[in-house]
């Protein structure tokens, strides 16, 4: 997040087992904010792609998707995420980056 936020970045949305209630989680999944962000001051490997983000899983140990349209569903992530599986809404967590935890 120290990242994202030294580039500008003032808002991330979490998804992925650390928002559920499994006792030990095993992945991230993150959305970022682009609105404000200084491209030319952001590490590459939060556009780093490549072999399913491996490069991203390994230094994070989850994924880090920028809030751009899911090819798929033709939603944002940040819209994307709040849908389960079978089709129903469920919560994300927001971390405004300036601020704490909204």
């Amino acid at each position: 997040m120290e990242l994202l936020a030294d580039a500008g970045c003032r808002r991330l949305w979490i998804n992925g087992s650390f928002v559920t209630d499994k006792e030990e989680p095993g992945d991230l999944d993150a959305i970022w904010d682009q609105n404000g962000v200084d491209f030319d001051l952001l590490d590459d490997i939060f556009f780093e792609f490549s072999d399913g983000r491996r490069a991203q899983k390994l230094r994070f140990g989850g994924e880090f998707l920028p809030n751009v349209v899911e090819s798929g569903s033709g939603l944002a992530f940040v819209d994307f995420f709040q849908n389960d599986r079978d089709g129903g809404r469920k919560g994300i967590v927001v971390i405004e980056l300036g601020g704490g935890i909204a």
